[in-house]
């Protein structure tokens, strides 16, 4: 086992690795930015390093800070969560040049997966279902995009190659607006992520989000856990999701399921990942693979009882699976909120002092946040500060018992998001089951 892992990572999901790491007896090593001094993992790790200022940029993001400060601590293994680092392939070969474990996936695995236009192409040779798109980066040839767009049919899409969280994508209806479109989130692109490829998928008008998990060990074993439904969006951004996707059926999931680790035994992937799709009239097509753990990650943990923090700890370890694709069961459902320091109305963020802090419980609850009474939420980073999962043997029971624990959320000093998932849960289409990704913004009145 890892002797010791550096947490290069901060909030919910820094405390949720600190806390396998103590259930597998491996010290821990949290680094933090000024601002996080008190942070619970901070006050919790067995050894502690400040790696800058507040800006990410300047700490959350400094390689050789964090590479520095595993070498100072004698740390083994570096666990860098999600967000962040957790799926930049410089930062994956760095660590292991510099002689510690990257707990993830390899270093060229991240960088095929990582971007989208390759990631496509792996997932076609292996005969994964695909969005019609450009079938590679769009060129400067106007006539030829043009060309693309009229065979795939309006309306199209344009992403960034090396996009994520939402950002680096537009949505065209017409030629005239082509053009312009693939201009501006070139642009975009660049800025926000150096890479100003971009390609053109269809723009699918009502699909549902629905992704699979899987676990691949460094012997060539690959399993997947089921999928989830991550459809409860806003502005590309997951708001609630569960597990398993309401209306798959079992021969959907086996069939998905199958071509999902036949895919990742290709690319001699391991670690924890996701693949995502994009779902409308009963057909699943791919649109990206995140190379790291998920912030919805507990619903399958609920559904399946597999700690897949822990599985990443031992994949790393270089240990085989202890499961087969049989052993896996998927039991009861599970629902996540996740609650922002943010206006339940104008979505602002909304940092400051926590005055009050009382967690729900009860059968079947779970409460992963970092947060405790006079703790302060900086407004240097992103404003998720709980995420709320509950599960139960159906789906009506999962939901009836998040509906109790967010009514028994108590959180004073600042406002979130709670009010929303409220009145989410009482939509009589969530309720329902098989909202697309767009419903909740039409509920909002924001589409």
């Amino acid at each position: 086992m890892l002797e010791k892992v550096l947490i290069a990572n901060r909030g919910e999901i820094a405390l949720r690795i600190l806390r396998a790491c103590r259930e597998l007896g491996v010290k821990t090593v949290a680094v933090h930015s000024t601002a996080d001094y008190s942070l619970k993992h901070v006050l919790l790790a067995d050894e502690s390093v400040c790696i800058g200022p507040p800006p990410s940029a300047a700490s959350y993001l400094n390689m050789p800070a964090i590479i520095s400060a595993a070498e100072v601590t004698d740390s083994v293994a570096i666990h860098p969560g999600y967000g962040f680092l957790s799926e930049n392939a410089d930062f994956a070969e760095r660590v292991e040049n510099s002689g510690f474990v990257f707990v993830g996936p390899k270093a060229e695995t991240i960088r095929i997966m990582g971007d989208k236009v390759s990631a496509i192409r792996m997932m076609k040779l292996q005969g994964v279902p695909c969005v019609p798109g450009s079938d590679g980066p769009l060129g400067e040839d106007a006539d030829e995009n043009l060309r693309i767009a009229r065979d795939i049919g309006y309306p199209v899409i344009i992403k960034a190659s090396g996009g994520g969280g939402g950002r680096g994508m537009r949505v065209v209806h017409s030629d005239a607006a082509l053009m312009n479109a693939i201009g501006v989130t070139r642009s975009e692109a660049q800025a926000a992520f150096g890479n100003d490829q971009v390609y053109m998928e269809k723009y699918l008008e009502r699909p549902r989000h629905i992704e699979f998990q899987v676990l691949a060990d460094h012997h060539g074993n690959v399993i997947h856990l089921g999928e989830r439904d991550c459809s409860m969006q806003r502005r590309h951004q997951k708001v609630l999701e569960e597990a398993p996707a309401p209306g798959i059926t079992a021969q959907q999931r086996r069939i998905m399921g199958d071509k999902c680790v036949e895919a990742c035994v290709a690319v001699g992937y391991r670690s924890a990942g996701t693949l995502e799709f994009l779902y409308q009239d009963e057909e699943f097509y791919f649109i990206e693979m995140n190379t790291r753990i998920q912030v919805e990650h507990p619903v399958t943990e609920f559904v399946t009882g597999i700690d897949l923090v822990k599985a990443q700890l031992l994949i790393a370890a270089g240990e085989r699976l202890p499961y087969i694709q049989n052993d896996v069961q998927l039991r009861g459902h599970a629902i996540e909120c996740r609650i922002n320091a943010e206006d339940a109305k104008t979505f602002m963020p909304c940092p400051g002092p926590v005055r009050l802090w009382h967690s729900p419980g009860g059968p079947g609850v779970r409460v992963d946040s970092h947060i405790y009474s006079g703790y302060n939420v900086p407004p240097n980073y992103d404003s998720l500060i709980a995420k709320l999962i509950t599960h139960g043997e159906t789906r009506e029971t999962a939901i009836a018992r998040m509906r109790n624990a967010l009514t028994e959320m108590v959180i004073e000093g600042i406002k979130t998001n709670v009010p929303l998932h409220q009145e989410i849960c009482n939509h009589a289409a969530f309720q329902k089951g098989g909202t697309d990704i767009h419903y909740l913004e039409r509920r909002l009145g924001l589409k």
